[in-house]
């Protein structure tokens, strides 16, 4: 076992015993670079990534390729769920160096921590134009070895390429323009997939082209501009093609097609967090069923398949299980007839579209919904639960990140409050309560991961904005100030640590934190809000609770330092998009006092636009948002105040009054 075993990531577990001389990133291993004048070798992946797996089935479990590796580079693994700032800086290097980017991500950089080259997976022998591994590692042992100086420039050149990028786009513009919602919106529909819906793919009557991600981001925005097409169109292809879990619920990462029918197999916690709050808000704008379900069926599968005891959320299921990928999910012709037998099968094989051939590897079935639902459905997707549970799982990913976390924190409030599901809301309370525990340090800061009872890593940005975000959703959902105390707490940690005081807007890492390269802020939406967008919502709304201007005028900073490049990149903006609508839509600000009928009717329909604040009680003396402060009942009733910029109405106590006021 090498030096990985001692980790605590299930990703560097996964490379324990290969006979690589593995490193976790830290001290040790660039002191011995500098030490010995070695390059270093960064190997970058995630525990659910297949082809991160193969890569090391291929390569890293080989003692010949391994003992290449170990004479001639220092050798270092990292989780790049655990190590978000490595991987932005080590993937730039990727994209400038050959336009592309993904995982296994394979980076070397000179002692001195600058990257000269970069690449994502190498077969063991030469394929499809790539070169082996080997090729690569003796080519890159043989320039070091012959032209130091030269890879050192190469690496110097490349690392002030990132840092100009890093810097970039700076000049923030006086005004953010109310064209750049209409503007997005059009640029949207004009690269919508009009065959398959979403966008991405290539699209192809028969699905051709990949890979296609769910647009989590980019339907949220489009909901809150007011959207009926193309959100509704995207959510029902999802929700009938192979990335949905027909049998069991949940969705997995992409589709490796246009037309969303084969999916990559992992499920992220990020994704159905952020899938099941757009299916959320589909409904609610849309009431169509569907959507209520499979925002429902999403949350359920977390619940049962994620949740650890304590009440975090795990971060992943693997792709690939029994030694394959996909084998967990998909489904021969012969064992749907097996397990459905004669009264059930027929109706099930037409649903999901099952032939002989299939529509994966060996004539195995990804299952779709092809149709209308037969009334058996509810017992054969029990049946094939049940009997899927024999099958040997997917490797479980059982570290608890803060920023996942708290995006399944926000779902879980916000559909528990729409739908009714208290089990949501005390699921939501309860691990936010355990993120405020026990990811900390001994000085009370927010740490990133937590496995086996310990936490560690320093929380980045992005877990401070979405912790923030989740924690404003929960106080709206519960009307519980605990959390409204909190998020205040995060929100000037956020701006202490992280804000940037001469251009505006937030650097990933903490200013007292070390960086590589550069210290870097992450701006794009995909495959998550970027913690500048996140930050920025959370913070606008946080504002019109609080009444505190500061809140906003930082949030404002990462508007128009970003705006124009949404209006470039509208589809890698979704989460920035929303929060510029938010700003420039005025947001309405609504407290109710006493407990009643208005409280539901605000929660049940989607209002993008507003902020809630509330207590059940008949008073708000001593409250801590100031949004309460000073408001009654009426009459002895329930109350509603509705404000903009803590600018108030009369009060009503009627449902119409509120609807007409809003």
């Amino acid at each position: 076992m090498n030096r990985l075993a001692q980790e605590s990531s299930p990703y560097l577990r996964q490379h324990a015993a290969n006979p690589v001389d593995w490193y976790p990133w830290g001290e040790e291993a660039l002191d011995r670079a500098r030490a010995e004048d070695r390059p270093l070798l960064v190997s970058i992946g995630y525990s659910a990534c297949h082809w991160c797996h193969v890569m090391a089935h291929e390569s890293f479990e080989d003692p010949a390729t391994a003992a290449a590796m170990n004479e001639r580079f220092i050798c270092i693994k990292v989780d790049r769920e655990e190590r978000p700032d490595i991987d932005a800086i080590c993937m730039a290097a990727c994209m400038a160096l050959t336009g592309q980017g993904g995982w296994p991500l394979n980076v070397f950089l000179t002692p001195e921590q600058q990257p000269f080259f970069a690449g994502t997976y190498f077969p063991p022998a030469p394929r499809g134009g790539l070169p082996s591994w080997r090729m690569v590692l003796d080519a890159l042992a043989d320039a070091w070895r012959d032209q130091p100086s030269r890879v050192r420039e190469q690496g110097q050149a490349l690392a002030e390429a990132i840092t100009a990028g890093a810097s970039a786009g700076r000049a923030a513009q006086a005004e953010v323009p109310a064209s750049v919602i209409t503007d997005s919106v059009r640029a949207l529909a004009a690269s919508f997939d009009r065959v398959h819906a979403g966008w991405g793919g290539s699209a192809g009557l028969h699905g051709g082209g990949g890979p296609k991600f769910p647009p989590h981001c980019t339907l949220e925005f489009l909901l809150a501009a007011g959207d009926a097409e193309l959100v509704p169109a995207t959510l029902h292809a999802m929700a009938a093609g192979g990335i949905y879990d027909q049998v069991g619920g949940g969705f997995a990462r992409y589709a490796v097609d246009a037309a969303w029918r084969v999916p990559h197999f992992e499920k992220m916690l990020y994704d159905n967090a952020l899938l099941a709050r757009a299916y959320l808000h589909g409904w609610q704008v849309t009431r169509e069923p569907r959507f209520a379900e499979v925002c429902a069926e999403t949350l359920d599968w977390a619940l049962r398949e994620l949740r650890g005891p304590e009440g975090g959320f795990c971060a992943a299921l693997d792709a690939d299980s029994d030694g394959g990928e996909g084998r967990y999910y998909t489904w021969t012709l012969n064992e749907l007839r097996e397990t459905l037998g004669a009264e059930l099968a027929p109706a099930a094989i037409a649903y999901f579209g099952a032939t002989a051939a299939g529509n994966f590897e060996q004539h195995q079935n990804v299952l779709q919904a092809t149709g209308e639902a037969p009334p058996e459905l509810a017992e054969i997707r029990a049946r094939l639960l049940a009997a899927r549970a024999s099958r040997p799982r997917p490797g479980l990913d059982d570290k608890r990140l803060t920023s996942w976390n708290a995006l399944m924190i926000t779902a879980l409030a916000d559909a528990g409050a729409a739908l009714g599901r208290e089990d949501y809301l005390q699921a939501a309370r309860t691990c936010a309560a355990f993120l405020l525990s026990e990811l900390r340090d001994g000085e009370n800061n927010l740490l990133r991961s937590w496995k086996d009872g310990r936490a560690a890593l320093p929380a980045y940005l992005e877990d401070h904005a979405y912790l923030l975000q989740a924690l404003l959703v929960l106080y709206e959902a519960t009307f519980d100030e605990h959390w409204y105390i909190e998020a205040v707490a995060v929100a000037d940690t956020l701006i202490e640590r992280f804000g940037d005081e001469r251009h505006g807007g937030f650097f990933t890492t903490a200013r007292e934190l070390p960086y590589l390269v550069a210290r870097r802020r992450d701006i794009e939406d995909t495959p998550t809000p970027s913690g500048n967008s996140a930050a920025a919502l959370g913070l606008l709304r946080l504002a019109r609770l609080s009444g505190e201007e500061h809140y906003e005028r930082w949030a404002l900073g990462v508007l128009s330092l970003h705006a124009p490049l949404a209006l470039r990149q509208p589809l890698a903006l979704g989460h920035l998009l929303q929060a510029l609508d938010l700003y420039l839509a005025a947001p309405r600000e609504v407290a109710i006092v006493g407990a009643g009928p208005l409280t539901g009717a605000l929660r049940t329909r989607y209002r993008p636009h507003l902020v809630l604040a509330g207590t059940d009680a008949a008073s708000t003396a001593g409250t801590a948002v100031a949004l309460l402060r000073g408001r009654e009942l009426v009459a002895g009733r329930q109350a509603a105040y509705v404000c903009e910029r803590f600018a108030c109405q009369l009060p009503v106590t009627e449902l119409a009054a509120l609807e007409a006021l809003l």
